[in-house]
C-alpha cells in the first residue's frame, strides 16, 4: 500500500469532487482514480460511492477515513520523534511563500514567546497547501482567502481565525507611472501591459473575477506570467507593465520603487485566515492555536 493513497482518499472525502480533488494532489483525473482504486482493492471494500453527486463516502469508505486520517497523523509523528523531536511538541504548519516570507516570522515569534515548540513548514500554492493540511499531512493552514472564491473547507470540521487583512493591489515602477501616465483599465488604442499570475494561483482567480467584476472593461496585453509574486515584482521594477501584490509584498521589494496605480478601483482586499482540525486535541496544537486566537483580529 502506497501512503500517498491515503492522502489522496482523504482529499477525496474532504472536496467530493475527483477533479478537484485530483487538481489539489496534482494529479491528472484518470492518475487519481488509478490510486483511488488502488486503495479501495487494497482495503478489500468500496470506499466512494461514484453514482452520488456530488461524490459520496460508502459506509466503509466513512469508517475508513477515520483510520486513515489517524495512520497519517501517526506515520507524521513517527518520523518526528526519530528526527528527536518529541511528537507532542511537533507541530506542521502549511501555507503559501508570500505569506512565509512576509507576515509568519513576526507571528510566528509571538505565538511561540517563552514556549518551546518545533515547526515543519510546508509552503506551496494553494491546492498543495489545503492538500497537505486536508490530508493530515499538516497541523495548520494559514492562507489568503476571499468569498468570492471559498476555499474547500468545512465549517463543521475546521475551526478558522482572521489573523489579518491585505489588499492586493496593481502596482508598476513609480519612474513609469510618471514619464507615461500608466493607469488602469487603459485603452483599446494604448493597452496596459500585464505582468499575471500563472492560472493554477489563487491570486489568478482572484483578479480574474474582479476584472470580471469591474464596472469599465480592461484594455490590456499579457506579457508575461508566473506563479511567485517576487518574481512579478521584479518584472514590475524593470518598467515591463503592471503587476497585483499584496502590500506586504512590497517589503521584500523595498528597493524595487514600485507605486500602486491612481485607480483604486482595482484594488481587491482578501482575508488571512488560518484553520485547524477540530479532532485534534494534542495539547501543543491548542495551546498555538490559542496564542493566534489572542493576537488575531475579529472576523
Amino acid at each position: 500500500m502506497d501512503t500517498r493513497w491515503l492522502q489522496d482518499f482523504i482529499t477525496l472525502s474532504e472536496v467530493r469532487n475527483f477533479t478537484r480533488a485530483a487538481e489539489a494532489r496534482n494529479l491528472s483525473q484518470a492518475a487519481f482514480s488509478r490510486r483511488i482504486q488502488s486503495l479501495e482493492n487494497w482495503v478489500g471494500a468500496r470506499l466512494i460511492d461514484r453514482s452520488a453527486f456530488p461524490t459520496q463516502l460508502t459506509e466503509a469508505g466513512e469508517r475508513f477515513r477515520d483510520a486513515a486520517i489517524e495512520l497519517v497523523n501517526q506515520l507524521a509523528e513517527a518520523r518526528a520523534g526519530i528526527a528527536g523531536v518529541p511528537a507532542q511538541n511537533q507541530l506542521r504548519l502549511a501555507t503559501s511563500y508570500a505569506l512565509a516570507t512576509t507576515h509568519l516570522p513576526k507571528w510566528w515569534r509571538a505565538w511561540t514567546d517563552g514556549k518551546l515548540l518545533s515547526c515543519s513548514l510546508q509552503t506551496g500554492n494553494v491546492h498543495d497547501t489545503v492538500s497537505a493540511f486536508t490530508s493530515g499531512a499538516a497541523d495548520f493552514l494559514i492562507c489568503f482567502h476571499q468569498l468570492a472564491q471559498p476555499l474547500p473547507l468545512d465549517p463543521a470540521r475546521y475551526d478558522c481565525l482572521t489573523l489579518g487583512r491585505e489588499l492586493i493591489r496593481p502596482y508598476a515602477a513609480r519612474a513609469l507611472i510618471a514619464r507615461t501616465g500608466l493607469d488602469l483599465p487603459g485603452t483599446a488604442a494604448r493597452p496596459v501591459p500585464l505582468l499575471m499570475y500563472s492560472a493554477n494561483v489563487y491570486f489568478a482567480r482572484l483578479i480574474d473575477a474582479a476584472i470580471e467584476a469591474a464596472a469599465e472593461p480592461l484594455h490590456g496585453v499579457r506579457v508575461f506570467e508566473a506563479e511567485m509574486s517576487d518574481v512579478l515584482g521584479d518584472m514590475a521594477a524593470q518598467e515591463l507593465g503592471v503587476a497585483w501584490l499584496a502590500d506586504s509584498a512590497l517589503q521584500r521589494l523595498a528597493a524595487a520603487d514600485l507605486a500602486p496605480l491612481p485607480n483604486r478601483g482595482w484594488d481587491i482586499e482578501v482575508s488571512i485566515l488560518a484553520f485547524k482540525d477540530r479532532a485534534d486535541s494534542r495539547a501543543s496544537v491548542a495551546a498555538l492555536w490559542e496564542r493566534m486566537r489572542t493576537a488575531a483580529q475579529p472576523a
